[in-house]
């Protein structure tokens, strides 16, 4: 592209304007940033715009913190070196465990009509179902209680061999 000053007559004398400089001037009214326009965004490195950070429990669709799972795990000193996807695994397996038992819990408060979980009903169905009782078998929760359980033996006898007129009539017999 060729530049060439032009010279016109304006009303505050002689203005001298080149091409190119009325070029760029377009392109730049044409083609200018965000940041240029006034919006607020922050700049990161070598010029890149700056996103917000996204958290690892968030990126493996978990509600349990994975971070903190790494951290104890660092800490905790289970071995030298803990791989990067160990916490994630952990965290899910985690989330599905407390997940499980609060299900367990929820249907437990729901027989007992009530709408809030206690101790009790975290108890009653950890303790009824036979993995979650074998897994927590050494466990003791807090003002959970005991199974209900009545020995066989101490239960009435039925005795299908009397019909109901024996049974009426042998308290008449007294």
């Amino acid at each position: 592209m060729q530049c060439r000053a032009v010279v016109q007559p304006g009303p505050f004398g002689l203005e001298s304007q080149s091409k190119n400089l009325q070029i760029s001037s377009k392109l730049k009214s044409t083609t200018m940033s965000s940041s240029e326009a006034g919006a607020t965004t922050k700049k990161g490195g070598r010029g890149q715009t700056k996103t917000k950070s996204v958290s690892r429990s968030s990126k493996a669709g978990l509600q349990f913190p994975v971070g903190r799972v790494a951290r104890y795990l660092k800490a905790g000193r289970y071995a030298q070196r803990v791989g990067s996807g160990s916490p994630v695994y952990l965290s899910a397996v985690l989330e599905y465990l407390a997940a499980e038992v609060l299900e367990l819990a929820g249907n437990a408060a729901r027989d007992n009509k009530k709408t809030r979980i206690v101790p009790r009903h975290i108890q009653l169905a950890v303790r009824n179902d036979e993995e979650l009782s074998k897994l927590l078998g050494s466990v003791t929760i807090a003002s959970g209680g005991v199974l209900p359980n009545i020995n066989q033996n101490l239960l009435p006898k039925k005795n299908a061999a009397k019909g109901k007129a024996e049974i009426g009539s042998a308290s008449q017999e007294f």
